[in-house]
C-alpha cells in the first residue's frame, strides 16, 4: 500500500499565531516534526499543507514539499482531504505540524497497522499516563479504549473516573491521589486513514460530542464507526502556548546522536 503523510501548518493559532515557524535551535519547528517524519520507513512522501507564503517558502528552503490548500478549510482534516483529492495512495498520516518531537516509529506504526488489521478505517497513538498532573490537565486529551485496542471515548476530562473508597464517596482525582501509572491513557493527536475513510469522515456532519468537547475523532465515534489505538513508548510534547518551546528545545539540544 502507498502511503503518504501529510503535515497541516496553518498559520493561524488561537493560542500562538504562527507557532508553526516558530525557532527551535535554528530551525523553524515545522522543519524539526518534517525532517523526523522524513526518517519513517513506510512512508512513500512527506507533503506540508500550508496557507500561507511564508510558510510554504519556509518549507521549500529546507527541501520540504509543500502544497497550498485554502485557509478557509474548517479543520486540519478537511485540509488533508482537498490535498489527497488528486493523490495516487492508499493510506493516509496526519501529522500535526505542533509535534517537534514526533518519532519515526510513530509514524511506522500508523502507516503498517493496517497490513496486520484489514478491517480498520482508521488509527491514531495513545501513551500511558505516568503524571496525575496530566489527568487533570484539559489540555491532555485522555482516552478510554477496548479488549481490542479500539478508542471507546475521548475527552478533556479525567477518565475513566477511578473510584477510591466507594464507602465514604472519596473518588477524586488529585494530585495526591494513589498510584495512577497505567490506568490511564493520553491521546497523541497524530492519525491514519484509509483514502476512501478520509473522504467519508470528512463529510459528517459535526457532533454533538465533537462541539461539547471540542475533540473532532469524536465525530468519527459518534457516528458508529471505530478508531484503532496504537500505544507507543515515545513522549511527545505538543506546542500549545510559546512557553512550551523552552521545554521542546531543551529536550532537542540533550539527544544524543538524534533519534
Amino acid at each position: 500500500m502507498k502511503c503518504i503523510a501529510i503535515i497541516p501548518a496553518r498559520w493561524e493559532s488561537t493560542r500562538f499565531k504562527g507557532k508553526v515557524l516558530a525557532d527551535i535551535n535554528g530551525k523553524p519547528m515545522i522543519q524539526h516534526v518534517w525532517e523526523r517524519v522524513k526518517r519513517a520507513h513506510a512512508i512513500d512522501d512527506v507533503i506540508v499543507a500550508v496557507d500561507k507564503e511564508k510558510v510554504h517558502k519556509a518549507v521549500t528552503g529546507f527541501g520540504g514539499k509543500a502544497v497550498y490548500t485554502s485557509p478557509e478549510q474548517p479543520s486540519g482534516s478537511d485540509r488533508l482531504a482537498e490535498v489527497v483529492n488528486s493523490l495516487d495512495a492508499d493510506i493516509i498520516v496526519n501529522i500535526q505540524a505542533d509535534e517537534p518531537l514526533v518519532h519515526p516509529l510513530m509514524v511506522d506504526e500508523l502507516a503498517q497497522v493496517f497490513e496486520y488489521e484489514k478491517n480498520i478505517q482508521m488509527a491514531t497513538i495513545i501513551k500511558r499516563i505516568h503524571r496525575k498532573e496530566d489527568i487533570l490537565n484539559p489540555n491532555v486529551v485522555k482516552v478510554v479504549v477496548d479488549r481490542k485496542g479500539f478508542a471507546l471515548y475521548f475527552s478533556r476530562s479525567p477518565v475513566p473516573y477511578v473510584c477510591g473508597d466507594r464507602d465514604d464517596g472519596d473518588g477524586e482525582i488529585t494530585p495526591e491521589s494513589e498510584d495512577i501509572s497505567g490506568r490511564y491513557f493520553k491521546h497523541i493527536g497524530l492519525y491514519s486513514y484509509t483514502k476512501d475513510f478520509l473522504f467519508t469522515y470528512t463529510n459528517l456532519p459535526k457532533s454533538t460530542l465533537e462541539a461539547e468537547e471540542r475533540l473532532e475523532q469524536l465525530r468519527v465515534l459518534e457516528h458508529g464507526y471505530k478508531i484503532k489505538t496504537i500505544e507507543t513508548r515515545y513522549e511527545t510534547i505538543g506546542v500549545d502556548v510559546p512557553e512550551d518551546l523552552e521545554l521542546v528545545r531543551s529536550i532537542l539540544s540533550s539527544e544524543e546522536g538524534g533519534i
